[in-house]
């Protein structure tokens, strides 16, 4: 390589003018080294497009076999979804009437326990009036009996008591009656 070098150097530094025998010489083995390299080439580009015709054979066998393969998978793919698409579709009309069906029961169960809270509501309203009203109505006859009770007695024993304090008087009287002492006594009471 660093002959080469030099030997560029000198044919570079010489008169433009002369060709000397040697120079001639050297530019023949320039031109045969290129002519060589431009061989080379041609044969790494022909070797390259071989390998690329090989390779595009080869992957072209390989795409045919994948597709005689696949043909029946598809072929029988397709009869496959063809007979259960109208399948599916009746699955899903099925699936949308049930939906709807059960929507519809569900809205009906509401109204249904709508109407059946409605209807406790004012059955424990009513209960709770019932009963309201019987315990009105208990208080009140309670009071009434207790009234009916409690006057009579007071009146009774007013009377027993009127009574007892006229006999107590009756029977003071009549035990100072036959003493002298009850005269004196009324004489002395500055009360009398």
């Amino acid at each position: 390589m660093e002959a080469m070098r030099i030997m560029m150097s000198a044919m570079w530094l010489q008169d433009p003018d002369s060709l000397s025998s040697g120079n001639s010489r050297l530019l023949m083995v320039f031109v045969g080294m290129v002519a060589v390299a431009l061989i080379v080439q041609a044969i790494a580009l022909i070797a390259m497009a071989v390998g690329a015709a090989k390779a595009r054979k080869r992957g072209l066998e390989i795409v045919e076999e994948v597709r005689l393969k696949l043909m029946p998978i598809m072929d029988n793919t397709h009869s496959f979804i063809q007979d259960t698409a109208p399948k599916v579709k009746i699955i899903t009309e099925n699936f949308a009437e049930t939906s709807h069906v059960i929507r519809a029961k569900a809205q009906e169960f509401d109204a249904t326990a709508s109407d059946l809270n409605a209807k406790t509501r004012a059955q424990a309203a009513r209960v709770d009036g019932i009963v309201t009203s019987a315990l009105n109505t208990t208080t009140d006859v309670a009071e009434t009996i207790q009234r009916g009770i409690k006057i009579p007695l007071r009146e009774v024993s007013g009377i027993i008591n009127g009574v007892k304090a006229g006999l107590d008087v009756l029977v003071g009287r009549a035990k100072g009656f036959g003493s002298g002492r009850a005269h004196s006594h009324r004489d002395s009471d500055p009360g009398w």
